[in-house]
């Protein structure tokens, strides 16, 4: 046990104890660059996706707004709001500032991976798509890489099915237990039963649960954030400030100071919205669109609501409280965030956050299951080995639930996390000229007047693409000005 945990904490200190954070950093500007600024451009694009309905009239696909939505509830998670706390208590307000940054960088990396996994998905032959990073370093970069899709795939499976959903399930049961006082034998055992309900629907009942519970999560936590700020307006542009000033050193909140901000900010904030780590590109792929770019867009769009609007709430329920005192100790995480919301509007305040807590680890466990069922099925399209995998991940839930200490023999999952990355990052870097040209195909058609862009994979013959997978292709496209283009 010691030779293998020492293994794991060594993969850690070459991934994200070395050089990938930096690496994801100059890797976003580089991309942010090269594409022209591809999220700023599209910004405005990226909210028509809410009101978007099935592009087919299949009742099996998936629309856009479900794959954003099922992705939101996997980013979205604990990091939005202990994370955050830990970000403020460690690197100051500063911390919030370089959040931000990073999160506006990620943007155009998700919208890369994304428009890969759209690129290079296959059709399951049930109106339903599927792919992601195993997909487009298969048919992407080609049979002699199919070793590495392999490892990807093994890593996510380990690292998301397994460990995160086991660390989800203790941090429901504990949050049951500290506020309802229910034991975690009986909260686990009503997870593991919910979780099995949902897992064995697939992905078409995971994006209608996701389509629910996502919009009921995000109205509560903003709402209680937006109360908090209009009952100290005031204040508001000081805390502005704050975050400013501390993020350049202008002022100094905690040892450390514009270092100490830049890490944690830049941690914190690649820990929250993923991007560039490779796992929203799964759910990316499952969404039936015209063309690539489009979910790419959407996906990006993810990025800006986990972390400019959700993780900015936490921030903001933090900075306006008395609760938080720059440099002290003893208060940090959840708790930060507890006492600080409590102390704003009161105790009541504390039942609506652990609602909250419950549906972000709810929506990240099948989330969390279903980056495991594709990785499952880059290695073996058996059906026996999925229903084993869909019961291993009940078992996982309710085994993570009621233990205490179950989150601690899961200390793979940051390590596999860090491959994970480092795999994904080699795969888009040999695959940006690509996404490049899919990039021009969309904007060409915007510039010659079609209002919603349509992917003709014959366009693209020297790509291992599945053709079936885009059925919009043979379909006209509408003219600017009509009703159905300004979707």
């Amino acid at each position: 046990m010691y030779f293998i945990t020492g293994f794991f904490g060594l993969v850690e200190d070459l991934t994200w104890g070395w050089a990938l954070i930096p690496i994801l950093v100059v890797f976003g500007v580089f991309i942010t660059v090269m594409s022209g600024f591809v999220q700023i451009e599209y910004f405005t694009r990226m909210f028509r996706v809410l009101f978007t309905k099935n592009q087919t009239g299949d009742p099996n696909a998936i629309s856009a707004r479900e794959a954003l939505l099922v992705s939101v509830g996997g980013r979205v998670g604990g990091g939005n709001i202990a994370g955050v706390a830990v970000a403020i208590t460690l690197g100051g307000p500063g911390a919030v500032f370089w959040m931000w940054a990073i999160a506006l960088i990620g943007m155009a990396t998700s919208l890369v991976e994304s428009t890969l996994a759209q690129l290079y998905k296959r059709s399951n032959g049930d109106g339903t798509y599927s792919g992601g990073p195993a997909s487009y370093i298969m048919y992407g970069l080609g049979v002699k890489y199919k070793w590495l899709a392999t490892v990807y795939a093994l890593c996510l499976m380990f690292a998301f099915a397994f460990g995160f959903n086991a660390f989800q399930g203790n941090t429901f049961a504990g949050a049951v237990n500290d506020s309802l006082g229910v034991d975690r034998l009986w909260s686990g055992l009503g997870l593991a039963i919910i979780t099995g309900f949902i897992v064995y629907g697939g992905i078409r009942r995971i994006a209608k649960v996701a389509d629910v519970i996502i919009p009921i999560m995000a109205f509560i936590y903003i709402g209680l954030a937006l109360l908090v700020i209009l009952s100290n307006i005031t204040e508001v542009p000081g805390v502005v400030w704050s975050i400013i000033a501390n993020a350049f050193g202008l002022e100094e909140a905690v040892s450390g100071g514009v270092g100490a901000a830049l890490a944690q900010g830049l941690r914190r904030g690649l820990f929250s919205n993923e991007a560039g780590l490779g796992s929203a590109p799964n759910v990316a792929a499952t969404a039936d669109v015209r063309h690539p770019i489009s979910q790419g867009i959407t996906q990006s769009f993810s990025v800006f609501i986990d972390t400019i609007i959700i993780c900015s709430c936490t921030a903001f329920i933090i900075l306006l409280s008395p609760i938080y005192q720059p440099g002290a100790e003893g208060i940090d995480g959840v708790v930060l965030t507890q006492q600080s919301l409590v102390s704003q509007v009161g105790n009541w305040s504390q039942y609506f956050l652990t609602f909250a807590i419950l549906l972000f680890a709810f929506s990240s466990i099948i989330y969390n299951y279903y980056l495991g069922e594709t990785a499952l099925k880059v290695m073996t399209s058996k059906a026996g080995a999925l229903h084993v995998l869909r019961l291993a991940i009940v078992v996982v839930v309710f085994l993570g639930a009621t233990a205490p200490g179950a989150t601690a023999v899961f200390f793979f999952s940051d390590p596999l996390m860090g491959v994970l990355a480092v795999v994904n990052l080699m795969a888009i870097m040999m695959l940006f000229p690509v996404a490049l040209r899919v990039l021009d195909d969309f904007r060409a058609q915007l510039k010659s007047g079609v209002a919603r862009p349509a992917f003709d994979p014959a366009s693209f013959a020297d790509l291992d693409l599945d053709h079936s997978a885009w059925p919009h292709a043979k379909k006209a496209v509408q003219p600017v000005g009509s009703k159905e283009g300004q979707a």
